[in-house]
């Protein structure tokens, strides 16, 4: 059984980190996505930056098994072979970046994504056109996967590179939800391997992160239930709106958190 003593944590901040993880369960398992966006700004309140990215590790593995083959193992593997030039970007600069998680600002870090972020998505609700022309496709989904994997290695999130992709492309919502799964669940791979090479994934914060993935689980299948009823129009919605929220939180704790 975990001890949150070990790591430092008041039962509080465990409780909260609970219920923090449940809720982002609710919201992954209803878009596919948002989870480590979720736990990283909530958890920058009240952990150690290094056991909230280490927190993450393990609840992001396991809900991304589910999502990821949800529809099965063939339809994963066609995913994986479609979105193959993201996913390579992606692990390759996150075994880059990981090292260097202890050594950049969180603030820059959080300023640097959340602007953007919230930029590109807002842009969508009041009904910009930023779909990537197909002769750019592929040049984008490169350029995407290695700033993904970039900034996973640091902070735990390569999610929104991937949702750009996706909104810009026109994907379906089932496909969009499967390819977030696939390419999550290859990041959330790579992320451990590489933070079990830099230490800061060690006994006592997977220990951490285990318990994390109960609620993570139980909140991931009450999700499944409010996914299956959203048509394409509301789901891409949900989305824009989701990346806007989680811009913004991001900026915020860049500029104002203490």
């Amino acid at each position: 059984m975990f001890d949150f003593l070990t790591v430092g944590l008041s039962a509080e901040a465990f409780v909260a980190a609970m219920a923090v993880t449940f809720f982002a369960g609710i919201v992954k398992g209803a878009v596919g996505f948002a989870m480590p966006m979720i736990l990283i700004s909530a958890f920058a309140v009240f952990l150690p930056t290094n056991l909230a990215l280490a927190g993450l590790i393990l609840p992001t593995l396991a809900t991304n098994i589910s999502q990821a083959f949800r529809q099965g193992v063939g339809a994963a593997r066609d995913t994986a072979a479609t979105y193959h030039r993201f996913l390579i970007g992606t692990v390759i600069c996150i075994a880059i970046s990981a090292p260097f998680a202890g050594m950049i600002p969180r603030d820059v870090y959080l300023l640097l994504l959340g602007l953007p972020i919230t930029a590109f998505a807002a842009l969508q609700l009041m009904g910009a056109s930023l779909a990537i022309k197909l002769h750019h496709r592929n040049r984008a989904e490169w350029g995407l996967g290695v700033v993904g994997g970039l900034y996973g290695g640091i902070s735990g999130i390569w999610g929104p590179p991937l949702l750009v992709f996706l909104l810009s492309t026109g994907a379906g919502k089932v496909q969009a939800i499967r390819a977030q799964g696939v390419v999550f669940l290859i990041g959330a791979v790579a992320l451990l391997s590489a933070h079990l090479g830099t230490g800061l994934a060690n006994a006592q914060t997977l220990a951490f992160s285990a318990a994390l993935t109960v609620p993570a689980l139980l909140g991931l299948y009450l999700g499944y239930a409010v996914q299956d009823r959203l048509d394409q129009g509301r789901f891409r919605r949900w989305t824009q709106v989701l990346l806007v929220l989680t811009g913004l939180n991001m900026v915020r704790l860049a500029l104002f958190a203490t």
